[in-house]
Formats: structure tokens, sequence, C-alpha cells
């Protein structure tokens, strides 16, 4: 059931999406500042023949901006070193949409690889994220992608964030986990940016991850 659900998962974000776009515009605001959209894609997805055709129809049919979508694809799936792996993301990076490695640090990439795949953000796992605050070899690598992000014009994002300050230490300004809010409906997921701006600039100087 993955490809349908997949599918119909990718529609319904880009539908959404637009539905933000025109209500963000409607308040006169700059669209920089959308909030965009991650929609998780499997490898069985990938291997598909015409998954590039279905994105680019969601994106038009949908009207959905597709600078403000990014697709996750976790780094074993990335990795596999095909040449119709490295044709499909680059494909789909010819659609206007961003890519990210979801989970990164499990599997074997290697810098000069990574460098050849026409990806945008790295997604720091769980799993280490989870580790820095207790140092070892968590810390280690956690920093390691991080300064490997920066080499490469990468955004490294935390996954599962629990606590920022060591993050932030390390460098990683940007982060997800309930720490910064829980699931909520479209319609407070609109106002919720807002919200944590006005609550970031009230009289803290700290740098968030957010």
């Amino acid at each position: 059931m993955i490809v349908p659900l997949g599918g119909w998962v990718l529609v319904q974000s880009c539908m959404q999406l637009e539905q933000w776009r025109r209500l963000w515009c409607d308040d006169g605001r700059d669209l920089a500042g959308l909030p965009s959209v991650n929609v998780n894609i499997s490898g069985r997805q990938l291997a598909e023949e015409g998954f590039v055709e279905l994105v680019g129809d969601a994106l038009r049919h949908k009207l959905a901006p597709a600078c403000h979508v990014t697709l996750e694809i976790t780094e074993s799936v990335i990795m596999q070193r095909s040449y119709d792996t490295l044709k499909m993301l680059r494909a789909l990076k010819e659609l206007g949409v961003r890519l990210a490695i979801d989970d990164f640090g499990t599997g074997y990439s290697s810098s000069s690889y990574l460098q050849k795949v026409p990806v945008d953000v790295l997604k720091i796992d769980r799993a280490f994220v989870e580790g820095v605050a207790r140092g070892g070899s968590d810390e280690v690598l956690a920093r390691t992608i991080i300064a490997l992000g920066d080499t490469l014009s990468l955004r490294i994002v935390a996954e599962g964030v629990a606590q920022r300050d060591q993050l932030i230490l390390l460098g990683c300004q940007l982060g997800q986990g309930f720490l910064f809010s829980r699931p909520m409906a479209p319609s407070d997921a609109l106002r919720w940016p807002s919200s944590r701006a006005r609550e970031c600039s009230g009289g803290r100087s700290e740098r968030t991850v957010a």
C-alpha cells in the first residue's frame, strides 16, 4: 500500500501548501516566510516508473510552490549509488523541490558521494541527537555531520530534539521535535510561526533551534 498511500499523502500535502499560500497572500505576508511541507518518500515510491511525473503533476494541479516542498528520503535508499537513483534525484530537483536525507548517520555515506547527490538537507538521526547531551561518540558524530553540512553548504536539521542548548553549541540551528510543538491542525500550524517569532523576540537574546 505504500505506493498509493504515499501518492495520496503527496497530493494532500501540496493541496494544503497551496491553501496556506493563499491565506498567506491574503494577509499580505512575504511569501519567503511561507511555511514549507516535508513529505517522506519511500524506496518503493522512488522505484516506481513515473514517480517524477507524479510529483510534477501534484505540484502543477495543486498550484503548490515547489520551492516550499521538501522530499525526505532515507540515507539507506539514497546511498544505493545506482545510476537510476541519481537520475531520479536530479529529475526531482529540476522540478524545483528540495531534497533531504532522512535519518542521516545510520548508513555509510562518504563526503565524495554526497557531493554528487543533489540534496539540500541532512537530518541527523534521532538516536545520535538523544546522545548529544551525554557526550561521547554520539556528540562526536553529530559534530562531524554538522561540519560536513557546513562544508557542502547543506542545511542541517536535528531530529527528535528534546534539548537544544548543546546542539546550538555544536553549530546546529535547526531542529524538529516535541520540544517545539506537538502535532497540530493545519489552521493552527499556519499561526504557529508567527507565535514562535513573537516568543523568540520577546526580550530573549539566545539563538534558537526551531
